[in-house]
């Protein structure tokens, strides 16, 4: 069982009739949906390991939820294998249902053994949901999926953005959510025995205000994005 996700799993289980259109009105504020800013997500990472000169055929969505990243990690990765991972099983139906196939797998918390077999771990909106004390062992599991040289991927939103604490409000499975800062995020997958590359915030402009948003890319030190990304990487064997 992924740490902490036992409860989670069941809230979600509840929400899982109802969950993107709950999403939809959270977002809604934003005047995006959700595929806006998966694309968005997915797309950056893709940049930042084509910096690092990295290609991995095998690539562990962590909490996956209803599975809307996997084509993106197929597309924009270039992904041979995808294995999603979540704790609710209400949600994985429909991952299975929308998005299986012979190169994406779904796998309930319980069923997933971390076999240092993933280049790439990515993982967006999970660790709110994790409670404090059980996010280290979370983090260590990540690094345990990943090989040696791997990279992962952590997404957060940010806690120093109203829109973002706005849209998590306006969520109901995310309105008892704690959110966790960049420089959190950063010890905690430190303290797994990953090495952190950059960290990037992005989504600063809702749609309304969409003609600055090529001023994005100059801004992504600045920590007011509505969502950040941690890029750490899993020290190679000598």
């Amino acid at each position: 069982m992924i740490p902490g996700q036992e409860e989670a799993g069941r809230r979600f289980d509840h929400f899982h009739a109802d969950y993107d259109e709950a999403l939809a009105r959270g977002l809604a504020v934003s005047g995006e949906d959700k595929l806006f800013f998966a694309r968005g997500r997915v797309a950056f990472l893709s940049s930042c390991l084509r910096e690092l000169g990295c290609r991995s055929p095998s690539v562990l969505d962590f909490g996956c939820g209803t599975g809307t990243a996997v084509p993106l990690l197929l597309d924009e990765l270039g992904a041979e294998r995808v294995v999603g991972v979540d704790a609710s099983e209400r949600c994985l139906e429909v991952a299975r249902r929308q998005h299986g196939s012979e190169r994406v797998r779904f796998l309930a918390a319980g069923e997933f053994v971390p076999r240092a077999d993933f280049g790439v771990a990515f993982c967006n909106g999970v660790f709110h949901h994790v409670p404090r004390s059980e996010r280290g062992e979370a983090a260590r599991l990540i690094h345990d999926g990943l090989q040696p040289g791997g990279f992962f991927a952590l997404w957060e939103n940010n806690p120093w953005n109203p829109g973002a604490r706005l849209v998590m409000r306006r969520i109901p499975f995310d309105r008892d959510a704690v959110m966790l800062s960049s420089l959190e995020a950063r010890r905690l997958v430190e303290a797994a025995g990953l090495v952190v590359l950059r960290v990037d915030y992005r989504f600063f402009f809702p749609r309304s205000l969409r003609l600055l948003r090529p001023l994005e890319p100059y801004l992504g030190k600045i920590p007011l994005g509505a969502q950040y990304q941690v890029l750490a990487r899993r020290p190679s064997q000598r």
